[in-house]
């Protein structure tokens, strides 16, 4: 491995969803059961093109808009 060389990896950095766009939601809780959910993480499972997106969504558990709940509803309806 020491002779390898480093290759570059098609990755976007930069995230899609902002962090203070829109309102927080009134309950994160719901948002949570929903993001964390066995059959969201199924859906990554049977559903690759959908994985990239989750991730996303996954990012703003922590402080949850309105946003990212639209965003979350939206590959639920995938």
């Amino acid at each position: 491995m020491s002779e390898c060389k480093p290759c570059l990896a098609p990755v976007d950095t930069n995230s899609k969803l902002s962090d203070t766009d829109g309102a927080l939601v009134q309950d994160a809780t719901d948002f949570r059961s929903l993001a964390g959910a066995l059959a969201l993480q199924y859906l990554t499972f049977t559903r690759p093109d959908i994985v990239y997106a989750v991730q996303q969504v996954c990012l703003h558990m922590h402080a949850p808009r309105e946003p990212h709940l639209a965003a979350l509803k939206s590959i639920l309806r995938c």
